[in-house]
């Protein structure tokens, strides 16, 4: 019954839960109970609300997410391009849209708009496809599928790179895979393998003196760069393509906190010589009120 229903118990029922979800969906599930058991309370169906009190276990899985520092990138970038022009305009792709690694090897020519500046994701290259037919799929939500603008910069990035690939079409005219279309791909035009962008990545972030990360910190990195140029998280749920604004807000609130810390520590700076000290106030009407 729910009057047996009592602190302790439900301290278990949350240590149970916490074994097997993530803590952010524990939070909510407690959340939702606490309310419900409150509404009892007043339904008079229980006298006190056995959710007060508890303790929700578990490591909080925002603090996991990785990325690429603002001071970082450059040295990211060089030691890609270094390591492989294909492969710095990859990873270039990811950090200043933000999509997946799929839904960047998945991309055609016909998906971007040069003169719209923008680009088409709609759909997901399956890494492990065994025949052209399974190649690509939908992307993962309906939300995912979305056109995002993009900058005058990465436009001029991409019109070298269709250069640079006409190139290899005329090289390897009856080698070059056409029928697929790829804006990133390797040089005779086919999607890159799977292991090679893990490989790369991994090599990559070692000569630029970065820890190992994994190459979905590149999505991360385009979040975080949008955050701290003032982005709203609306616009990063739309840019990223998360399911819900509340993805979004659950993924990157700590990293928003540290950007409004460090807004209002500038704010700060910049008035603490216009904002007078109280004693010259006090000086300027006379020191009497």
């Amino acid at each position: 019954m729910l009057s047996e229903l009592n602190p302790e118990m439900y301290q278990k029922f949350l240590n149970h839960l916490s074994g097997a979800l993530s803590k952010r969906t524990v939070e909510i599930i407690h959340t939702t109970m606490t309310n419900a058991m409150k509404k009892a309370v007043t339904l008079l169906k229980i006298q006190n609300n056995p959710c007060i009190g508890v303790e929700i276990k578990g490591e909080d899985s925002r603090n996991e997410i990785k990325f690429i520092a603002y001071s970082a990138i450059p040295a990211f970038l060089q030691a890609s391009h270094k390591y492989g022009y294909i492969y710095w305009m990859f990873f270039i792709v990811m950090i200043e849209t933000g999509i997946r690694k799929g839904e960047a090897a998945a991309l055609k020519w016909t998906d971007i708009d040069l003169k719209k500046r923008t680009i088409r994701i709609g759909e997901t290259l399956d890494f492990t496809a065994k025949d052209n037919s399974e190649l690509f799929g939908n992307t993962k939500t309906y939300r995912s599928t979305r056109t995002i603008r993009i900058s005058q910069s990465l436009i001029n990035d991409l019109k070298f790179h269709a250069n640079w690939q006409n190139q290899n079409k005329l090289n390897l005219p009856d080698l070059y895979r056409h029928d697929l279309n790829l804006v990133l791909c390797r040089e005779d035009g086919n999607f890159m393998p799977k292991s090679s962008l893990f490989n790369a990545f991994e090599r990559i972030c070692k000569r630029a003196s970065l820890p190992k990360l994994p190459i979905h910190s590149l999505r991360h990195t385009c979040a975080v760069l949008l955050l701290e140029a003032g982005a709203d998280m609306r616009y990063v749920q739309e840019q990223l393509g998360h399911g819900s604004i509340q993805i979004t807000s659950d993924v990157y609130s700590h990293i928003s906190i540290k950007i409004e810390e460090r807004n209002i520590e500038r704010f700060e700076e910049y008035t603490k010589n216009i904002l007078s000290p109280s004693s010259e106030i006090e000086g300027h009407y006379g020191g009497n009120h």
